[in-house]
Protein backbone atom coordinates (compact mmCIF):
# COMPACT_ATOMS: atom_id res chain seq x y z
CA UNK A 1 0.00 0.00 0.00
CA UNK A 2 2.77 2.06 0.35
CA UNK A 3 2.81 3.13 -3.32
CA UNK A 4 -0.90 4.14 -3.26
CA UNK A 5 0.77 6.47 -0.13
CA UNK A 6 3.61 8.19 -2.74
CA UNK A 7 0.60 8.44 -5.67
CA UNK A 8 -1.56 10.55 -3.14
CA UNK A 9 1.30 12.46 -1.74
CA UNK A 10 2.06 13.68 -5.08
CA UNK A 11 -1.12 14.55 -6.41
CA UNK A 12 -1.64 16.82 -3.19
CA UNK A 13 1.94 18.28 -3.74
CA UNK A 14 0.72 19.23 -7.23
CA UNK A 15 -1.87 20.80 -6.70
CA UNK A 16 -2.44 24.62 -6.65
CA UNK A 17 -5.82 23.83 -4.50
CA UNK A 18 -6.78 22.17 -1.54
CA UNK A 19 -7.52 18.54 -3.42
CA UNK A 20 -11.09 16.57 -2.29
CA UNK A 21 -11.15 13.05 -1.83
CA UNK A 22 -13.50 12.47 -5.30
CA UNK A 23 -10.71 14.36 -7.11
CA UNK A 24 -7.90 12.03 -5.43
CA UNK A 25 -10.07 8.70 -6.55
CA UNK A 26 -10.47 9.88 -10.07
CA UNK A 27 -7.12 10.36 -10.79
CA UNK A 28 -5.96 7.43 -8.96
CA UNK A 29 -8.82 4.72 -10.55
CA UNK A 30 -7.78 6.16 -14.01
CA UNK A 31 -4.46 5.89 -13.59
CA UNK A 32 -4.78 2.34 -12.00
CA UNK A 33 -7.95 1.23 -14.74
CA UNK A 34 -9.92 0.07 -11.41
CA UNK A 35 -11.71 1.22 -8.86
CA UNK A 36 -9.12 2.34 -5.88
CA UNK A 37 -11.91 2.27 -2.87
CA UNK A 38 -12.55 5.34 -0.64
CA UNK A 39 -11.55 3.41 2.65
CA UNK A 40 -7.62 2.80 1.14
CA UNK A 41 -7.37 6.66 -0.08
CA UNK A 42 -8.78 7.96 3.72
CA UNK A 43 -6.13 5.64 5.14
CA UNK A 44 -2.85 6.51 3.03
CA UNK A 45 -3.76 10.26 3.59
CA UNK A 46 -4.17 9.66 7.75
CA UNK A 47 -0.70 7.53 7.46
CA UNK A 48 0.58 10.80 5.64
CA UNK A 49 -0.67 13.25 8.11
CA UNK A 50 0.91 11.45 10.83
CA UNK A 51 3.98 11.18 8.76
CA UNK A 52 4.09 14.99 8.18
CA UNK A 53 3.53 16.06 12.32
CA UNK A 54 6.90 15.11 13.12
CA UNK A 55 8.88 17.58 14.00
CA UNK A 56 11.43 16.95 11.35
CA UNK A 57 9.10 18.43 8.59
CA UNK A 58 8.29 22.16 8.05
CA UNK A 59 4.99 21.21 6.74
CA UNK A 60 2.10 19.32 7.46
CA UNK A 61 -0.92 17.82 5.52
CA UNK A 62 -3.92 19.56 6.10
CA UNK A 63 -7.86 19.13 5.92
CA UNK A 64 -9.08 22.35 4.78
CA UNK A 65 -12.15 23.53 2.12
CA UNK A 66 -13.26 20.15 1.97
CA UNK A 67 -9.81 18.76 0.17
CA UNK A 68 -6.71 18.39 1.57
CA UNK A 69 -2.83 20.66 1.29
CA UNK A 70 0.50 20.56 2.28
CA UNK A 71 0.82 23.87 4.61
CA UNK A 72 3.51 25.29 6.50
CA UNK A 73 3.52 25.09 9.87
CA UNK A 74 3.03 27.70 12.35
CA UNK A 75 6.35 27.94 13.65
CA UNK A 76 7.94 28.91 10.65
CA UNK A 77 5.82 31.66 9.83
CA UNK A 78 7.95 34.41 10.99
CA UNK A 79 10.86 33.46 8.26
CA UNK A 80 7.96 33.03 5.39
CA UNK A 81 6.57 36.42 6.05
CA UNK A 82 10.05 37.60 5.56
CA UNK A 83 10.65 35.60 2.40
CA UNK A 84 7.38 37.05 0.89
CA UNK A 85 8.08 40.92 1.85
CA UNK A 86 11.55 40.44 0.06
CA UNK A 87 9.66 39.25 -3.07
CA UNK A 88 6.85 41.77 -2.91
CA UNK A 89 9.97 43.91 -3.50
CA UNK A 90 10.93 42.04 -6.33
CA UNK A 91 7.42 42.59 -8.31
CA UNK A 92 7.07 44.45 -11.35
CA UNK A 93 5.07 47.72 -11.26
CA UNK A 94 2.63 48.21 -13.47
CA UNK A 95 4.26 50.61 -15.60
CA UNK A 96 7.61 48.67 -15.56
CA UNK A 97 5.46 45.57 -17.26
CA UNK A 98 3.94 47.54 -19.93
CA UNK A 99 7.12 48.99 -20.44
CA UNK A 100 8.79 45.92 -20.86
CA UNK A 101 5.62 44.59 -22.89
CA UNK A 102 7.14 47.24 -24.98
CA UNK A 103 10.56 46.44 -25.44
CA UNK A 104 9.45 42.58 -25.38
CA UNK A 105 7.53 42.87 -28.45
CA UNK A 106 9.45 45.69 -30.21
CA UNK A 107 12.57 44.72 -29.69
CA UNK A 108 15.29 46.54 -30.21
CA UNK A 109 13.83 49.76 -29.61
CA UNK A 110 14.22 53.34 -28.89
CA UNK A 111 13.34 55.00 -25.03
CA UNK A 112 11.31 57.76 -27.16
CA UNK A 113 9.65 54.80 -29.23
CA UNK A 114 8.35 53.31 -25.69
CA UNK A 115 7.46 56.53 -24.64
CA UNK A 116 5.02 57.61 -27.68
CA UNK A 117 3.47 53.69 -27.56
CA UNK A 118 2.51 54.50 -23.82
CA UNK A 119 2.17 58.17 -24.16
CA UNK A 120 4.12 59.23 -20.76
CA UNK A 121 7.99 59.24 -20.07
CA UNK A 122 9.81 55.90 -19.57
CA UNK A 123 12.90 56.77 -17.63
CA UNK A 124 12.35 55.27 -14.43
CA UNK A 125 10.84 52.30 -15.43
CA UNK A 126 13.43 51.57 -18.13
CA UNK A 127 16.20 52.26 -15.31
CA UNK A 128 14.55 49.72 -12.76
CA UNK A 129 14.28 47.01 -15.70
CA UNK A 130 18.36 47.61 -16.50
CA UNK A 131 18.52 47.31 -12.47
CA UNK A 132 16.72 44.00 -12.39
CA UNK A 133 18.89 42.77 -15.60
CA UNK A 134 15.47 41.95 -17.29
CA UNK A 135 16.55 44.58 -20.29
CA UNK A 136 19.77 45.20 -21.60
CA UNK A 137 20.78 47.50 -24.04
CA UNK A 138 21.57 46.35 -27.49
CA UNK A 139 23.50 48.86 -29.43
CA UNK A 140 22.46 52.53 -30.65
CA UNK A 141 20.13 53.30 -33.67
CA UNK A 142 21.41 54.62 -37.08
CA UNK A 143 18.61 57.76 -36.35
CA UNK A 144 19.52 61.42 -35.26
CA UNK A 145 21.39 61.49 -32.04
CA UNK A 146 21.77 58.00 -32.03
CA UNK A 147 19.53 57.09 -29.39
CA UNK A 148 19.77 53.55 -27.33
CA UNK A 149 18.66 50.58 -28.28
CA UNK A 150 17.23 48.66 -25.68
CA UNK A 151 15.81 44.62 -25.96
CA UNK A 152 15.21 41.68 -23.03
CA UNK A 153 17.79 39.34 -21.71
CA UNK A 154 18.36 36.30 -20.85
CA UNK A 155 16.95 36.72 -17.66
CA UNK A 156 14.18 37.97 -18.63
CA UNK A 157 13.31 34.68 -20.50
CA UNK A 158 13.72 32.80 -17.14
CA UNK A 159 11.33 35.92 -15.14
CA UNK A 160 8.74 34.73 -17.35
CA UNK A 161 9.58 31.00 -18.00
CA UNK A 162 10.24 30.90 -21.99
CA UNK A 163 12.65 29.97 -23.94
CA UNK A 164 12.47 32.23 -26.45
CA UNK A 165 10.76 35.14 -27.64
CA UNK A 166 8.19 33.14 -29.85
CA UNK A 167 6.51 31.47 -26.54
CA UNK A 168 5.45 35.24 -25.87
CA UNK A 169 1.34 35.27 -26.22
CA UNK A 170 0.62 36.54 -30.24
CA UNK A 171 -2.64 38.66 -30.35
CA UNK A 172 -3.92 35.87 -31.97
CA UNK A 173 -4.01 34.17 -28.49
CA UNK A 174 -6.05 36.63 -27.27
CA UNK A 175 -9.94 36.20 -27.05
CA UNK A 176 -11.08 39.61 -27.75
CA UNK A 177 -14.92 38.55 -25.75
CA UNK A 178 -12.77 38.55 -22.18
CA UNK A 179 -11.29 41.62 -22.83
CA UNK A 180 -14.57 43.98 -22.99
CA UNK A 181 -15.92 45.09 -20.09
CA UNK A 182 -20.03 44.92 -20.20
CA UNK A 183 -22.21 43.81 -22.46
CA UNK A 184 -22.41 44.98 -26.37
CA UNK A 185 -25.35 46.34 -27.40
CA UNK A 186 -27.44 45.91 -30.72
Amino acid sequence: MEFLHRHIEALIFCSPSPLGLDDIRKCLSEMFESDVPKEHIEEAIGALQEKYLQDDYAFALEHLGNGYQFLTKPAYQTSISILLKQQSTKRLSTAQMETLSIIAYKQPVTKSEMEQIRGVNCDYSVQKLLEKELVTIKGKSDSIGRPLLYGTSDKFMEYFGINSLKDLPQPKDFNQEENQIGKEQE
